[in-house]
Parts: C-alpha cells; sequence; structure tokens
C-alpha cells in the first residue's frame, strides 16, 4: 500500500479542502498527503480517532508509513484526525477516495469483482439529545436485532472473496430491510 498510496490523484481529491496557513498565523496545518496516509491506516485497523492518536506515538511503522518522525514533526492529535474525517464525509470525498482507490488497484490488476462478499454492519450513534441542537442525528435510526434496539445506521461493505480487498462501501438507514 505504500507504493500505491497517497498518489497525486488521490491527494488532489483532497487538498481543495485541507486547511492553509490563515494570516493571523497559528499551526501549521498538516499535509494532504500526511493525513490521507493516517484516515486509511485509521479504516484498515478500524482504530478510534483517539487510537489512531496513540498508535502514531507507540507504533513507528505507522509513523512511518503517514511519513511523520517522532523527534521532529507533530503528530496529529485526535480532534486533527476527526476534523479531517468530517471534511471528507461534508465534501462526499469518502466515497470518491474509495472509487479512485478502486481505479488505481484495478489498473495494476490488484482488484477482482468476482466472488463478492457482502457484509451489513450497525454504525451506533448517541440516542441522547442532549447537544447545541437538541435533536438526534438525522441519518440514524431505531432498529432491532435480536432483544436489543440500537440507534444507528447500517453500512454494507462488499469484498473480494479471493482477495479480501473491499471494493464497496454503502451506507443505509438502520431501519432499512437488508433485502431490499
Amino acid at each position: 500500500m505504500d507504493a500505491l498510496l497517497p498518489g497525486q490523484r488521490l491527494v488532489a481529491l483532497v487538498e481543495p479542502v485541507q486547511p492553509k496557513m490563515g494570516a493571523r498565523g497559528g499551526q501549521q496545518p498538516y499535509s494532504a498527503k500526511t493525513m490521507l496516509r493516517i484516515h486509511f491506516m485509521q479504516q484498515w485497523f478500524a482504530l478510534s480517532d483517539p487510537a489512531m492518536q496513540e498508535a502514531l506515538h507507540d507504533m513507528p511503522a505507522m509513523r512511518a508509513f503517514a511519513r511523520l518522525d517522532a523527534g521532529c514533526d507533530l503528530i496529529p492529535d485526535e480532534s486533527s484526525i476527526l476534523r479531517f474525517r468530517h471534511r471528507l464525509e461534508k465534501h462526499g470525498l469518502a466515497e470518491q477516495l474509495l472509487a479512485e482507490v478502486n481505479a488505481l488497484l484495478t489498473e495494476r490488476g490488484l482488484l477482482l469483482k468476482q466472488g463478492t462478499l457482502v457484509d451489513a454492519t450497525l454504525i451506533a450513534a448517541p440516542s441522547s439529545t442532549k447537544n447545541k441542537t437538541g435533536s438526534r442525528d438525522p441519518e440514524m435510526h431505531q432498529t432491532q436485532q435480536g432483544n436489543n434496539g440500537y440507534f444507528c445506521m447500517k453500512v454494507h461493505i462488499g469484498v473480494d472473496a479471493e482477495s479480501g480487498l473491499t471494493h464497496t462501501v454503502i451506507t443505509t438507514a438502520a431501519n432499512v430491510n437488508d433485502d431490499a
């Protein structure tokens, strides 16, 4: 993955929404390339924002992949990682990044699209209304699995059966039937 990601095509998708140094100064923003590498590792290893921050501090291999030097570079904190992910979501870039990664893998003969396995996973959200807007996340819905109720959405992940590589990710409301 180090040779493939993040290629200039991926960086070009993200760079327009990545913050630039303001006139009033402040901390130098992290590069789009570094944040993309961190984002990909976070997805591959299913790490929360705090866990990703901790992994960058504790694991030299992850710092090396992100192109960060613990002695010279500031390591992005969980808030920086969260804000980057939210920018991707706000601008619809997560889907574009997945499509571009799939295109890069296909061009290199590394992605097969036959024998697909699909898994639906629940993504939980807080059901509390104790926030600024006093409301729940409008994209989340109630569902029941067994005897347990959840406030969440579903993510359907298509994986190539032979290689194990993810090629499709679709999210739906939790109350949508899987057969639909």
